[in-house]
């Protein structure tokens, strides 16, 4: 057995380096967040390696949104799939709008009366809805002839002002898929158009074919998420059709005994083919916005 290593903090210590303290330490948080970084570092080195990317809950709102756009130009993600949320939020805040810092313990009838939206403590105004839908009729003719939801997302990005976690995935071309884009703002809006009688070529099923493609055609595949919801499941289902992940990293606040796909030990998808038995894989069970800074700043400086 390996002794656990008491962490010893010292003046100037780098991210990485306390990292790799908690690595050392071994157990529980510390240690599953040490082991995160450095399956995450595995997958990325790996050259045979696909590695998706799941974006779940309030990352944008949470401060969040130039990580994941960095992580995207650094190319350490092949595949990203996410909730319509986190990308009607980047879309808010491409349009010039911003999220602010406000309190949980808020009236939210009066937030309602001045037009404010309330993610936990994290504030939206709600006239960002009057912007996404300027900028969806100014480019709806551009929209409505995408296939799929990839490509209609793509071109979002393309047309974006300003960059944008769907600017950074088009510039790049790094897949961006959202299987559930009609739950959401932008959703919303397009929805709009068609209730006036407009038509788009967007068919929900065509992404299936080429994420399952990718998953399909891969030596191995790597599995990151944070937060659960939608993009894990599409994404674990991609997973059936590939070698199985060889790699995983997962973080989420959830709980595994309901019996929901957000709180699902990684392990359970070795029942359904999702996960190489002999994967390294580990639950860090952690707020997004804690885990997500530290994780990326570790690897800024081991990659």
């Amino acid at each position: 057995m390996k002794p656990v290593n008491h962490i010893k903090v010292k003046k100037s210590m780098t991210i990485n380096e306390l990292v790799k303290q908690m690595g050392s330490a071994g157990v529980l948080g510390a240690g599953r967040l040490g082991k995160a970084v450095s399956i995450c570092e595995a997958m990325i080195k790996d050259k045979d390696c696909k590695v998706f990317l799941g974006l779940a809950g309030p990352l944008v709102p949470g401060g969040m949104r130039e990580i994941i756009i960095d992580i995207i130009k650094k190319k350490w993600v092949d595949v990203v799939v996410a909730t319509g949320a986190t990308l009607t939020h980047d879309l808010g805040e491409v349009l010039g709008y911003r999220h602010y810092q406000g309190s949980a313990d808020a009236d939210d009838a009066e937030l309602y009366k001045k037009g404010i939206d309330r993610v936990y403590e994290s504030y939206m105004p709600n006239k960002i809805y009057e912007g996404m839908e300027d900028f969806i009729a100014k480019n709806f003719d551009s929209l409505k002839g995408k296939k799929s939801i990839k490509d209609f997302l793509w071109e979002i990005g393309r047309l974006a002002p300003s960059k944008s976690i769907l600017k950074a995935c088009f510039e790049n071309k790094i897949p961006v898929f959202c299987p559930a884009i009609s739950d959401s703002g932008i959703g919303l809006m397009m929805w709009g158009h068609l209730a006036k009688g407009r038509n788009i070529e967007t068919r929900a099923f065509e992404d299936l074919k080429e994420i399952i493609d990718i998953a399909w055609t891969a030596k191995k595949t790597g599995v990151i998420y944070f937060g659960g919801g939608v993009p894990k499941n599409y994404i674990q289902q991609a997973m059936q059709f590939s070698k199985k992940a060889s790699y995983g990293v997962q973080v989420t606040m959830d709980r595994p005994e309901p019996g929901g796909s957000s709180g699902a030990e990684l392990k359970e998808g070795i029942s359904w083919g999702k996960l190489n038995p002999k994967a390294r894989f580990v639950d860090l069970i952690c707020d997004a916005t804690i885990a997500m800074p530290v994780i990326y700043a570790a690897l800024k400086e081991r990659l």
